[in-house]
């Protein structure tokens, strides 16, 4: 680094920055989903993670090889899971997931006269098939 040209030093310097930061995003992604793999056992886990301590760079272009193809197919699956898991969530939360309750509320607005009862026979025959 030529002290006459701080801004080449910045610049290396930044570069030298944002690569060890994208480094330990590889890392921690690769580490993620060893551990989210739903189909390689415990011993395959700790052989890979060993593997990525052990020799950092070999282990994470190897785990890239030979499993990166289908990193995002398992990353999706996970979304999937939470959104579901966040949907029945809200649900229960809302007190909406039953038929039982939406029953309740037709009949109730069968008994106050606002449907009628060919339109309550529809709606029930909707929520108990």
């Amino acid at each position: 680094m030529d002290p006459d040209f701080p801004l080449v030093s910045v610049f290396l310097y930044m570069l030298w920055f944002f690569a060890f930061v994208l480094w330990l995003w590889l890392l921690f992604a690769v580490i993620t989903d060893v551990f989210r793999s739903r189909d390689l056992s415990g011993w395959g886990k700790a052989g890979w993670t060993a593997a990525i301590i052990v020799l950092p760079c070999f282990g994470v272009l190897a785990y890239l090889i030979v499993r990166g193809g289908s990193m995002h197919e398992r990353s999706r699956a996970a979304a999937d899971r939470d959104e579901q898991a966040w949907r029945a969530y809200l649900r229960d939360a809302a007190g909406t997931g039953g038929g039982a309750d939406d029953l309740g509320k037709l009949a109730q607005l069968h008994d106050r006269g606002v449907i009628s009862d060919a339109e309550f026979e529809r709606g029930k025959t909707k929520i108990l098939a």
